[in-house]
């Protein structure tokens, strides 16, 4: 490698090279149904029925496009499949990393699996390899980096091509130059969540699949890439990420593998309105009726803030990045499902008025125990004058408060029947999904997550 063998890309190949046991493959297969299940639902979306007609004219070949009746080109498939994942703000995230790993990691994976052959066991792997690096550079970027940039989009690449290394089997070097060809492809401005309109998180996801697909055939081939492209002086560091410490990718190495340590997420909705749903939650439990709430106060961190503070949204994508509707359709409806994040909810004059009697403020504890966890503490006063409060330190669905595997399946059956699945086939996937730990058939899977083309596709 030219004296190049201690570039961080060569150091962290290193770290992805060790096995991956079977329980560790349990966890990922978990995270596959989870992606499933979200994919399924985003392709039946404006954006992902707009990506299946933009690509409706690249030739077939062997890999699933979800929601299409034909096959396409591993490319074709990370850039159609990848940009499912995170339409609906349900898919999986690392708080510390402040990343979706899915929605780039399993569609670069999976296109590589279905274009090498490989089996279920060879996803599994490369899924938590895929997962290994794209938290292990997400958690170093630092808040300089997420303050421009959508972390899930820059560090996504590395994400996919470390999946894909995996499963051509690259050795460390080759792995290396896959990273470092994923990272000069790195993009993902946040100015997407500025214009409600704008469907660029969904390319962010997709291009991140198919960049890391792209460099792991590429350095399969000996085509070379910049090996110090994290930490160079005009690298990916540099160049983006003011502040940060490029040694911290290398934190942890040798502990239990970062997949374990990432969260998933019950609601539709941006992750840092979950506590605040939770604590809405444990209100109604409390026998709160929304009738009786004179005012309500919330206190979380500055980033929910900063994503989040939206008072009167007018579309879905802000409705799910409002803390003030995300606590007020909860108050009044429970569990939020994905219709209490459209037009008729936050628009309903009842939800209206609540979300109005909403205050929000980023103080302690909640602050600076962020992002090692996301919380929130909501106080209310009734219209007696009474006080009620509710402390939420983490969110459902991370590791300190986490989904059963029963409740993660229920979630995956009616995101698949929202996406066009009948309950029985919804059944089958879940199952499909969970046996790829014991070495299930991954074409059992493959064929669940294809339907019927929509109107507008080649078939």
């Amino acid at each position: 490698m030219s004296g190049q063998s201690s570039t961080l890309t060569r150091r962290l190949a290193d770290r992805l090279a060790r096995p991956v046991d079977a329980a560790v493959r349990a966890r990922a297969a978990l995270h596959v149904l989870d992606w499933a299940g979200c994919a399924l639902a985003g392709a039946n979306s404006p954006a992902g029925q707009a990506m299946a007609r933009s690509l409706a004219g690249e030739g077939p070949g062997p890999c699933t496009l979800i929601g299409a009746a034909r096959g396409g080109s591993p490319l074709t498939a990370a850039l159609h499949n990848g940009a499912l994942g995170n339409v609906l703000e349900m898919d999986d995230v690392d708080k510390r990393a402040i990343l979706h790993p899915g929605p780039g990691v399993i569609p670069a994976a999976l296109a590589a699996c279905e274009s090498a052959g490989a089996d279920a066991h060879a996803l599994l792997d490369a899924v938590v390899r895929g997962y290994e690096a794209v938290i292990a550079l997400g958690r170093a970027v630092g808040p300089g980096h997420y303050a421009f940039w959508h972390n899930t989009g820059t560090c996504g690449p590395f994400g996919a091509a470390a999946a894909a290394a995996s499963v051509f089997g690259l050795n460390e070097d080759r792995t290396a130059h896959a990273l470092g060809l994923a990272g000069t492809q790195a993009s993902g401005f946040w100015q997407t969540r500025h214009e409600p309109g704008s469907m660029a998180k969904q390319l962010h996801t997709a291009r991140a699949a198919h960049a890391g697909l792209a460099a792991a055939r590429l350095a399969s081939e000996g085509f070379d890439g910049p090996l110090a492209i994290l930490e160079g002086p005009q690298g990916f560091f540099a160049a983006t990420c003011p502040g940060a410490d490029s040694e911290t990718v290398m934190a942890g190495h040798g502990e239990p593998w970062l997949i374990e340590q990432v969260s998933f997420k019950p609601w539709p909705a941006c992750r840092h309105a979950h506590a605040a749903i939770d604590a809405a939650l444990a209100a109604r439990a409390d026998g709160v009726e929304a009738g009786d709430i004179a005012g309500i106060a919330l206190i979380t961190y500055r980033d929910a803030l900063t994503f989040c503070d939206r008072s009167r949204p007018e579309s879905v994508i802000e409705a799910k990045f409002s803390l003030q509707h995300a606590v007020a359709v909860t108050l009044l409806r429970g569990e939020p499902q994905l219709s209490d994040f459209e037009p008729d909810a936050f628009t309903a004059p009842d939800v209206r008025a609540l979300a109005s009697k909403v205050s929000v403020s980023a103080g302690s504890p909640y602050d600076g125990a962020y992002p090692a966890r996301y919380g929130a503490g909501m106080g209310l006063v009734l219209s007696d004058g009474a006080q009620r409060q509710y402390d939420q330190p983490d969110a459902l669905g991370d590791p300190e408060n986490p989904l059963t595997e029963d409740k993660l399946a229920a979630k995956a059956r009616a995101l698949a029947v929202h996406g066009g699945l009948d309950a029985g086939t919804a059944d089958r996937l879940v199952e499909a999904a969970l046996a790829l730990a014991d070495g299930g058939s991954l074409n059992a899977f493959t064929a669940l997550i294809a339907s019927p083309a929509r109107p507008g596709e080649t078939p």
